[in-house]
Protein backbone atom coordinates (compact mmCIF):
# COMPACT_ATOMS: atom_id res chain seq x y z
CA UNK A 1 0.00 0.00 0.00
CA UNK A 2 1.48 3.42 -0.87
CA UNK A 3 2.35 5.65 2.04
CA UNK A 4 -0.21 8.25 0.93
CA UNK A 5 -3.00 5.65 1.15
CA UNK A 6 -2.11 4.91 4.76
CA UNK A 7 -2.01 8.62 5.56
CA UNK A 8 -5.49 9.17 4.05
CA UNK A 9 -6.87 6.25 6.05
CA UNK A 10 -5.70 7.92 9.24
CA UNK A 11 -6.46 11.54 8.43
CA UNK A 12 -10.08 11.09 7.32
CA UNK A 13 -11.14 10.14 10.84
CA UNK A 14 -11.48 6.40 10.18
CA UNK A 15 -10.10 4.10 12.83
CA UNK A 16 -6.95 2.19 11.89
CA UNK A 17 -7.37 -1.54 11.45
CA UNK A 18 -4.45 -2.12 13.79
CA UNK A 19 -2.27 -0.23 16.25
CA UNK A 20 1.20 -1.59 16.99
CA UNK A 21 2.93 -0.37 20.16
CA UNK A 22 6.71 -0.51 20.59
CA UNK A 23 7.92 0.30 24.12
CA UNK A 24 11.34 1.91 23.75
CA UNK A 25 13.64 2.15 26.74
CA UNK A 26 17.12 3.29 25.68
CA UNK A 27 16.67 1.89 22.17
CA UNK A 28 18.21 4.79 20.23
CA UNK A 29 20.70 2.45 18.57
CA UNK A 30 17.90 0.08 17.37
CA UNK A 31 14.99 2.10 16.12
CA UNK A 32 16.26 3.30 12.75
CA UNK A 33 17.04 -0.34 11.92
CA UNK A 34 13.88 -1.96 13.25
CA UNK A 35 11.02 0.50 12.64
CA UNK A 36 11.21 1.05 8.84
CA UNK A 37 11.07 -2.71 8.02
CA UNK A 38 8.12 -3.11 10.41
CA UNK A 39 6.30 -0.22 8.72
CA UNK A 40 6.92 -1.76 5.31
CA UNK A 41 5.66 -5.18 6.45
CA UNK A 42 2.36 -3.69 7.63
CA UNK A 43 2.10 -1.57 4.50
CA UNK A 44 2.12 -4.77 2.46
CA UNK A 45 -1.02 -6.01 4.26
CA UNK A 46 -3.19 -3.28 2.72
CA UNK A 47 -4.55 -2.45 6.17
CA UNK A 48 -4.70 1.01 7.72
CA UNK A 49 -2.29 0.99 10.63
CA UNK A 50 -0.45 3.13 13.12
CA UNK A 51 2.87 2.47 14.84
CA UNK A 52 3.08 3.95 18.35
CA UNK A 53 6.62 4.40 19.64
CA UNK A 54 6.73 4.96 23.39
CA UNK A 55 9.75 6.78 24.78
CA UNK A 56 9.66 4.88 28.06
CA UNK A 57 11.74 7.20 30.22
CA UNK A 58 14.86 6.79 28.07
CA UNK A 59 18.12 8.62 28.79
CA UNK A 60 20.01 7.89 25.54
CA UNK A 61 18.24 10.10 23.00
CA UNK A 62 15.52 7.60 22.07
CA UNK A 63 12.94 10.41 21.96
CA UNK A 64 14.97 12.34 19.40
CA UNK A 65 15.26 9.24 17.20
CA UNK A 66 11.47 8.77 17.33
CA UNK A 67 11.00 12.40 16.29
CA UNK A 68 13.41 11.88 13.40
CA UNK A 69 11.52 8.83 12.16
CA UNK A 70 8.22 10.73 12.31
CA UNK A 71 9.73 13.69 10.45
CA UNK A 72 10.82 11.26 7.72
CA UNK A 73 7.14 10.64 6.96
CA UNK A 74 6.65 7.24 8.58
CA UNK A 75 3.13 6.57 10.00
CA UNK A 76 4.30 6.96 13.58
CA UNK A 77 2.69 8.30 16.72
CA UNK A 78 4.83 9.18 19.72
CA UNK A 79 3.97 8.62 23.37
CA UNK A 80 6.13 9.56 26.32
CA UNK A 81 6.62 8.16 29.81
CA UNK A 82 8.71 10.82 31.65
CA UNK A 83 10.32 8.44 34.15
CA UNK A 84 10.86 4.75 33.49
CA UNK A 85 8.84 2.58 35.85
CA UNK A 86 8.99 -0.62 33.85
CA UNK A 87 8.17 -2.26 30.55
CA UNK A 88 4.51 -2.68 31.43
CA UNK A 89 3.87 1.02 31.87
CA UNK A 90 5.44 1.71 28.49
CA UNK A 91 3.18 -0.83 26.83
CA UNK A 92 0.06 0.37 28.66
CA UNK A 93 0.80 3.98 27.74
CA UNK A 94 0.93 3.04 24.07
CA UNK A 95 -2.17 0.86 24.25
CA UNK A 96 -4.12 3.66 25.94
CA UNK A 97 -3.25 5.93 23.01
CA UNK A 98 -4.01 3.29 20.37
CA UNK A 99 -7.04 3.82 18.09
CA UNK A 100 -6.99 0.58 16.12
CA UNK A 101 -9.73 -2.04 16.15
CA UNK A 102 -6.99 -4.56 16.85
CA UNK A 103 -4.14 -3.60 19.17
CA UNK A 104 -0.86 -5.21 19.98
CA UNK A 105 2.74 -4.69 20.91
CA UNK A 106 6.21 -5.98 20.15
CA UNK A 107 9.65 -5.26 21.54
CA UNK A 108 11.60 -2.57 19.72
CA UNK A 109 14.86 -4.54 19.51
CA UNK A 110 14.09 -6.43 16.29
CA UNK A 111 14.28 -9.94 17.76
CA UNK A 112 11.12 -10.89 15.85
CA UNK A 113 11.05 -10.68 12.05
CA UNK A 114 8.56 -8.03 10.79
CA UNK A 115 6.68 -10.62 8.71
CA UNK A 116 6.16 -12.71 11.85
CA UNK A 117 4.76 -9.68 13.68
CA UNK A 118 2.29 -9.32 10.81
CA UNK A 119 1.48 -13.06 10.98
CA UNK A 120 0.51 -12.74 14.65
CA UNK A 121 -1.76 -9.79 13.84
CA UNK A 122 -3.34 -11.68 10.95
CA UNK A 123 -4.16 -14.59 13.26
CA UNK A 124 -6.56 -12.20 15.06
CA UNK A 125 -8.06 -11.02 11.76
CA UNK A 126 -8.57 -14.54 10.44
CA UNK A 127 -10.09 -16.01 13.60
CA UNK A 128 -13.83 -16.72 13.64
CA UNK A 129 -14.21 -14.93 16.97
CA UNK A 130 -12.14 -12.86 19.42
CA UNK A 131 -8.74 -14.38 20.22
CA UNK A 132 -5.44 -13.43 21.79
CA UNK A 133 -2.67 -14.13 19.27
CA UNK A 134 0.91 -14.29 20.45
CA UNK A 135 4.34 -15.54 19.50
CA UNK A 136 5.88 -18.76 20.79
CA UNK A 137 9.66 -18.62 20.55
CA UNK A 138 11.26 -21.67 18.92
CA UNK A 139 14.90 -20.53 18.90
CA UNK A 140 16.30 -17.81 21.11
CA UNK A 141 19.52 -15.86 21.06
CA UNK A 142 19.30 -14.81 24.70
CA UNK A 143 22.25 -15.40 26.99
CA UNK A 144 22.30 -18.30 29.45
CA UNK A 145 21.16 -16.13 32.36
CA UNK A 146 18.06 -14.89 30.56
CA UNK A 147 17.18 -18.39 29.36
CA UNK A 148 17.37 -19.71 32.92
CA UNK A 149 15.27 -16.81 34.19
CA UNK A 150 12.66 -17.46 31.49
CA UNK A 151 12.44 -21.20 32.17
CA UNK A 152 12.08 -20.65 35.91
CA UNK A 153 9.53 -17.90 35.46
CA UNK A 154 7.31 -19.90 33.12
CA UNK A 155 7.49 -22.95 35.40
CA UNK A 156 6.46 -20.89 38.44
CA UNK A 157 3.61 -19.23 36.52
CA UNK A 158 2.23 -22.64 35.49
CA UNK A 159 2.53 -23.88 39.09
CA UNK A 160 0.68 -20.91 40.59
CA UNK A 161 -1.82 -20.52 37.76
CA UNK A 162 -2.61 -23.94 36.24
CA UNK A 163 -4.18 -23.82 32.80
CA UNK A 164 -2.67 -20.49 31.79
CA UNK A 165 -2.51 -21.78 28.22
CA UNK A 166 1.10 -21.18 27.23
CA UNK A 167 4.60 -22.41 27.96
CA UNK A 168 6.07 -19.06 26.85
CA UNK A 169 4.06 -16.47 28.73
CA UNK A 170 6.37 -13.51 28.10
CA UNK A 171 6.69 -14.00 24.33
CA UNK A 172 5.56 -11.12 22.15
CA UNK A 173 4.18 -9.81 19.85
CA UNK A 174 0.72 -10.11 21.32
CA UNK A 175 -2.41 -8.89 19.49
CA UNK A 176 -6.07 -8.88 20.48
CA UNK A 177 -9.28 -6.94 19.78
CA UNK A 178 -9.17 -3.46 21.32
CA UNK A 179 -12.54 -3.99 22.98
CA UNK A 180 -11.23 -7.05 24.83
CA UNK A 181 -8.06 -5.23 25.83
CA UNK A 182 -10.14 -2.48 27.43
CA UNK A 183 -12.13 -5.07 29.41
CA UNK A 184 -8.86 -6.36 30.86
CA UNK A 185 -8.19 -3.08 32.69
CA UNK A 186 -4.45 -3.72 32.58
CA UNK A 187 -2.55 -2.30 35.54
CA UNK A 188 0.96 -3.81 35.73
CA UNK A 189 3.85 -1.38 35.30
CA UNK A 190 6.62 -3.93 34.93
CA UNK A 191 7.31 -7.13 32.97
CA UNK A 192 4.44 -8.88 34.76
CA UNK A 193 2.08 -7.24 32.28
CA UNK A 194 2.75 -10.18 29.95
CA UNK A 195 1.41 -12.64 32.54
CA UNK A 196 -1.47 -10.31 33.45
CA UNK A 197 -2.69 -10.40 29.85
CA UNK A 198 -2.50 -14.20 29.76
CA UNK A 199 -4.30 -14.61 33.09
CA UNK A 200 -7.09 -12.22 32.16
CA UNK A 201 -7.48 -13.86 28.75
CA UNK A 202 -8.02 -17.17 30.55
CA UNK A 203 -10.60 -15.64 32.91
CA UNK A 204 -12.45 -14.09 29.94
CA UNK A 205 -12.30 -17.48 28.16
CA UNK A 206 -10.45 -15.86 25.30
CA UNK A 207 -8.80 -18.51 23.09
CA UNK A 208 -5.03 -18.17 22.73
CA UNK A 209 -3.45 -18.71 19.31
CA UNK A 210 0.33 -19.17 19.31
CA UNK A 211 2.43 -18.54 16.22
CA UNK A 212 5.90 -20.20 16.17
CA UNK A 213 8.59 -17.54 15.84
CA UNK A 214 12.30 -17.97 15.32
CA UNK A 215 14.16 -15.43 17.43
CA UNK A 216 16.92 -13.17 16.16
CA UNK A 217 19.74 -11.38 17.98
CA UNK A 218 19.03 -7.82 19.08
CA UNK A 219 19.78 -5.29 16.36
CA UNK A 220 21.78 -3.23 18.86
CA UNK A 221 22.01 -2.42 22.55
CA UNK A 222 21.67 -4.77 25.50
CA UNK A 223 18.87 -6.61 27.27
CA UNK A 224 17.14 -4.72 30.08
CA UNK A 225 16.25 -7.82 32.12
CA UNK A 226 18.05 -7.64 35.46
CA UNK A 227 17.99 -9.68 38.67
CA UNK A 228 15.75 -7.03 40.20
CA UNK A 229 13.19 -7.88 37.51
CA UNK A 230 13.18 -11.50 38.68
CA UNK A 231 12.34 -10.39 42.21
CA UNK A 232 9.60 -8.17 40.83
CA UNK A 233 8.18 -11.14 38.86
CA UNK A 234 7.98 -13.23 42.03
CA UNK A 235 6.43 -10.46 44.08
CA UNK A 236 3.71 -9.80 41.52
CA UNK A 237 2.95 -13.47 41.02
CA UNK A 238 2.29 -13.84 44.74
CA UNK A 239 0.16 -10.68 44.83
CA UNK A 240 -1.92 -11.87 41.90
CA UNK A 241 -2.25 -15.39 43.21
CA UNK A 242 -3.35 -14.53 46.73
CA UNK A 243 -5.12 -11.20 46.50
CA UNK A 244 -4.85 -7.63 45.30
CA UNK A 245 -6.14 -6.19 42.02
CA UNK A 246 -6.42 -9.63 40.35
CA UNK A 247 -9.23 -10.78 42.65
CA UNK A 248 -10.97 -7.39 42.53
CA UNK A 249 -10.94 -7.41 38.72
CA UNK A 250 -12.30 -10.96 38.58
CA UNK A 251 -15.17 -9.99 40.86
CA UNK A 252 -16.02 -6.97 38.69
CA UNK A 253 -15.96 -8.87 35.41
CA UNK A 254 -17.92 -11.80 36.83
CA UNK A 255 -20.56 -9.41 38.19
CA UNK A 256 -20.73 -7.52 34.87
CA UNK A 257 -21.16 -10.77 32.94
CA UNK A 258 -23.94 -11.87 35.32
CA UNK A 259 -25.72 -8.52 34.98
CA UNK A 260 -25.53 -8.74 31.18
CA UNK A 261 -26.94 -12.27 31.16
CA UNK A 262 -29.75 -11.23 33.51
CA UNK A 263 -30.66 -8.25 31.34
CA UNK A 264 -30.71 -10.42 28.21
CA UNK A 265 -32.87 -13.04 29.92
CA UNK A 266 -35.35 -10.38 31.07
CA UNK A 267 -35.50 -8.98 27.53
CA UNK A 268 -36.31 -12.42 26.11
CA UNK A 269 -38.87 -13.03 28.83
CA UNK A 270 -40.67 -9.72 28.19
CA UNK A 271 -40.91 -10.51 24.47
CA UNK A 272 -42.57 -13.86 25.18
CA UNK A 273 -45.30 -12.40 27.40
CA UNK A 274 -48.77 -12.09 25.81
CA UNK A 275 -49.76 -8.62 24.70
CA UNK A 276 -52.49 -6.54 26.41
CA UNK A 277 -56.12 -7.31 25.65
CA UNK A 278 -57.82 -4.99 23.21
Amino acid sequence: MPETDVAVAREDGALPDVSVVLPCYNEAACLERTVPPLVEAFRQTGRAFEIILVDNGSTDGTGAVIDRLAEAGLPIEKAVVPINRGQGLGIRTGLNQARGRTVGYVSADGQVEPDKVVAVFQAVEQAEGPVLAKARRCDRYDGLRRKVISLGYNALIRLLFPGIGSTDVNANPKFLPAEVMRRMELCSDDWFLEAEIMLKARHLRLPVVEIPVRGRPREAGTSHVRFSAVLEFMRNMLIYRFGGPWKAWRRRTTRAAHDTQTAEAEKVSSKSLPGPRV
